[in-house]
């Protein structure tokens, strides 16, 4: 514990010292001036007003005593530390933090107390006939021991606070791990660890694969949506959001740009306790992005291309379907079979209309059926046969989803 140091009487030129043998008398008065603080805090700070039970009454009245004997403590020593003091106070702050409660009524506490308990121990100074630069100078020692344990419970509760963020930090990272575990998930695991990671259950979620950074300076993070679950140090980074379409998280530019800029790829809204399938889609969505496949650009939505996903959720097999689909076109040079190619993709998409394939590819309409005549002469019959229609298609639109199209056969 890092605890302030305490502050004695100034002891430079012209300084005049508090008495050591004042500490006594003013020790003598400690429990009845602790009595007088005690009921002014309860009366000044909110707080501190309710009806005390045991235990919160014993709170009150031993951080009166402790500050009422540090000061005394100091009067005698000057120079003594009152570490033991001080902890108290560290760990009253640290109290606070960890019941959830802010430090402003605690620091109100001292700051009414200090003054109250000053007024008491003044007027007995003035009952001892002590002259006016002894009265200044246990004021100023006053003020300071009360500086000296506000500082103490300030730097407890900071470091509480530091240490809740990194716990609810580590539940809400093991949380994720196991929602995210390629194995079954238990629901009973789930609401566990949920409760003590102060996370709300949802029905359903989403989880976003990131674009990684060579440095992932954490500067430039994506700000998570509320309530997400935030992975930045996984490959790739990997976010989970509850409850993504009722809440319209995805829906417009906000998401975009709290993703600073970072690609992403958004998995389909899935059962929570499917929350890996999500990530798996994700996942490979963002590889077809690096690649190409999918637009590398901002916001990828996996619900957006299922169709090129299940194309590319088996690449070799994709590739041999190309081989075997595409066959035909290994006959002509390499020039012809990108025309051939394209001729064919928009004449089995506009359903074999000659004008709209004519408009679609800007070229003549007896150019289109010069190009089907050698299309029918290379594939036959087999144009006309529906399984190996569905199979042209596919091997085209992957061919031309990859931007490779035909000039490299697979």
């Amino acid at each position: 514990m890092a605890s302030p140091t305490p502050h004695g009487v100034p002891d430079g030129p012209g300084a005049s010292p508090v008495p050591p043998e004042l500490a006594k008398p003013l020790r003598d008065q400690l429990e009845s001036v602790a009595d007088e603080v005690e009921e002014e805090v309860r009366r000044q700070v909110p707080e501190y007003a309710r009806p005390a039970d045991g235990a919160y009454r014993e709170h009150l009245r031993s951080g009166v005593v402790q500050a009422l004997t540090l000061f005394v403590d100091h009067i005698a020593d000057p120079r003594g530390q009152g570490a033991a003091i001080t902890a108290t106070y560290y760990e009253l702050g640290r109290g606070e933090a960890l019941e959830g409660r802010g430090l402003d009524a605690l620091q109100s506490a001292l700051r009414v107390g200090g003054l109250h308990a000053w007024r008491l121990m003044g007027r007995t100074a003035e009952e001892l006939g002590l002259d006016s630069a002894v009265v200044a100078a246990l004021g100023e020692l006053a003020f300071r021991t009360v500086h000296e344990v506000a500082e103490a419970a300030a730097a407890g509760y900071a470091e509480a606070q530091l240490r809740s963020a990194d716990e609810l930090e580590r539940r809400r990272r093991r949380l994720l791990d196991l929602l995210l575990d390629e194995g079954p998930v238990s629901p009973e695991a789930v609401r566990d660890l949920a409760h003590g990671a102060r996370w709300s259950v949802p029905g359903q979620v989403a989880v976003v694969a990131l674009a990684a950074t060579p440095d992932q300076r954490e500067e430039e993070w994506p700000l998570a949506a509320a309530g997400a679950l935030v992975d930045m140090e996984s490959r790739p980074p990997r976010m989970l959001v509850p409850d993504p379409d009722g809440t319209g998280r995805f829906g417009g530019r906000a998401f975009t740009l709290a993703l600073r800029g970072r690609p992403a790829a958004i998995g389909p809204t899935v059962p929570l306790t499917e929350a890996a399938r999500s990530l798996h889609w994700a996942t490979r969505a963002l590889g077809l992005m690096g690649r190409g496949i999918l637009p590398r650009q901002d916001v990828v939505h996996c619900a957006d291309h299922l169709s090129t996903l299940l194309l590319h959720s088996d690449e070799p097999m994709l590739a041999h379907l190309r081989s075997r689909a595409l066959a035909p076109l290994d006959a002509v040079s390499e020039g012809q079979r990108g025309r051939l190619a394209e001729t064919l993709s928009a004449w089995l998409l506009s359903g074999s209309n000659v004008p709209d394939v004519a408009a679609r590819l800007h070229i003549h309409p007896q150019t289109v059926r010069y190009r089907l005549r050698q299309l029918e002469k290379l594939f036959g019959d087999a144009l006309h046969d529906p399984g190996t229609r569905l199979d042209l298609i596919l091997a085209l639109t992957s061919e031309q989803k990859g931007e490779e199209f035909l000039n490299s056969r697979p």
